[in-house]
């Protein structure tokens, strides 16, 4: 292992909209630590809302939000990379084995005795005492290496490119949540029609697990003014609708689904009048999974109508959850698996890929709102 902390290059969120790459301090591994050298970083929606002021996910020991200029943050959880050093405990990794991340730190990870409830029924994403790398606070992947639980590193066993593996990350988030609708109670077991607001690459994830991976053969419409991103949708196996306004889009769900409207609905876009649109495309005693974060600008008097249906409102977070018998994280193998093997093609989303940590300020400036933008990713 490493005897002394290093010094690294990493983009440092210091400011609402303010990311400066500097040198700063890089932990050498405990004993049951590893020191991950970072080859790829996704770039989620996550990290944007963080970057605009719109989140600040780093709290005190009251709730409250520390204040960038107090603490700097290095975001980035999307992440794949190669063992660098290794704690002396750790006997299954070595150095150069290819990993990806699971960035959350719970009582598995940390091998905390006794678990916390959440940890022992399964639910380590809700561990009391959890954190995660890049969004509350400990550094993420957009520096140059990075210190984690070696039961937190999945060892990648196929020769994918980084930007690929790094994309296991937002896929467990949607194999956590289907796992999460697989488990709840619903008038609608066996949904005949579907509906997801929003093709960006959550969206798009889940058409293809939708498709690909439960099998789903119903009424599967995505919702999406993007015309690349309704493209790759229905490449996927999604029918898209391009709807001009809120009336158009429910009378054009209410034709598609023969006027019985969807029994499971996906809010994936985060956004405040989409989450509007609800109660006009789904059918009485739906399942509404809400995936999507943000929702800003809209008044709470929209969940009236939706309360009125008696939908079942599911919630799922992140892509932990479960932990197989060595305690590495279920759904990150999952995950990895299915985009090794080819079930999901993560590949097709990338349309914007970065080399260096330099452009990562550029990036937040606004180049992802281009209008072929859908997934960038960091590889260095």
């Amino acid at each position: 292992m490493i005897e002394q902390a290093v010094r690294m290059r990493a983009a440092v969120l210091v400011g609402v909209d303010r990311i400066d790459v500097r040198e700063v301090a890089c932990e050498s591994p405990a004993p049951r630590e590893i020191l991950v050298r970072v080859t790829a970083v996704g770039l989620c929606g996550t990290d944007f809302h963080i970057v605009a002021g719109h989140a600040n996910y780093n709290r005190d020991a009251r709730g409250r939000p520390v204040p960038l200029a107090d603490a700097p943050q290095i975001l980035g959880h999307e992440i794949a990379g190669v063992v660098e050093a290794v704690g002396t405990d750790v006997r299954d990794l070595t150095t150069g084995d290819r990993v990806v991340v699971d960035q959350g730190r719970n009582c598995v990870s940390e091998a905390r005795s006794p678990l916390c409830e959440y940890c022992a029924g399964g639910d380590s994403h809700q561990c009391e005492l959890y954190r995660e790398h890049g969004i509350t606070g400990l550094p993420g992947g957009l520096a140059e290496f990075l210190t984690i639980p070696a039961v937190n590193a999945v060892r990648v066993t196929s020769d994918l490119e980084p930007a690929v593996l790094a994309l296991t990350e937002p896929l467990g988030c949607v194999v956590h949540s289907s796992d999460v609708l697989a488990r709840a109670p619903a008038r609608y077991a066996r949904p005949r029609s579907i509906v997801i607001l929003g093709a960006g690459p959550a969206g798009l994830l889940f058409v293809q697990y939708l498709r690909q991976v439960l099998g789903f053969d119903g009424i599967l419409l995505v919702s999406e003014p993007n015309a690349r991103k309704r493209a790759l949708a229905e490449r996927f196996g999604a029918e898209t609708i391009d709807a001009k306004t809120d009336v158009e889009f429910v009378e054009v769900v209410a034709e598609k689904t023969h006027g019985r409207r969807a029994e499971l609905l996906i809010e994936a876009t985060g956004s405040g009048p989409a989450f509007a649109t609800i109660p006009g495309l789904i059918r009485k005693q739906a399942t509404v999974l809400l995936y999507g974060h943000g929702h800003a600008g809209v008044d709470l008097s929209v969940l009236n109508a939706l309360q009125f249906l008696e939908p079942t409102l599911l919630s799922p977070v992140g892509a932990s959850g479960g932990h197989v018998a060595d305690g590495r994280p279920s759904t990150y193998v999952r995950a990895l698996r299915l985009i090794e093997q080819g079930q999901v093609d993560v590949a097709a989303m990338i349309t914007h890929r970065y080399t260096s940590l330099d452009a990562v300020a550029r990036v937040f400036a606004g180049e992802h709102r281009a209008p072929d933008y859908v997934k960038g990713v960091v590889t260095l």
